[in-house]
């Protein structure tokens, strides 16, 4: 497993993460609005399991891209 990067909760994601991946992080940072969770200081952590990436946030929320489409997983 290699890091990626990491960035703050309402930042840009890593441009080179695949367009799904991207819109599934922003779907999920919408949810948090929604929820009024206070996001101060809370990060994305992307990593790569054998080349697919993994993209995790201090919440708990896993978002990881399957061969059949993006998978979210929240704890």
């Amino acid at each position: 497993m290699n890091i990626g990067s990491r960035w703050p909760v309402g930042g840009d994601a890593p441009a080179s993460l695949p367009p799904v991946v991207r819109e599934a992080i922003a779907a999920e940072e919408r949810a948090l609005v929604d929820l009024g969770a206070d996001t101060t200081g809370w990060g994305w952590t992307l990593t790569y399991l054998e080349g697919a990436p993994i993209v995790e946030c201090d919440d708990g929320t896993r978002i990881t891209l399957a061969g059949d489409g993006v998978l979210v997983e929240r704890d």
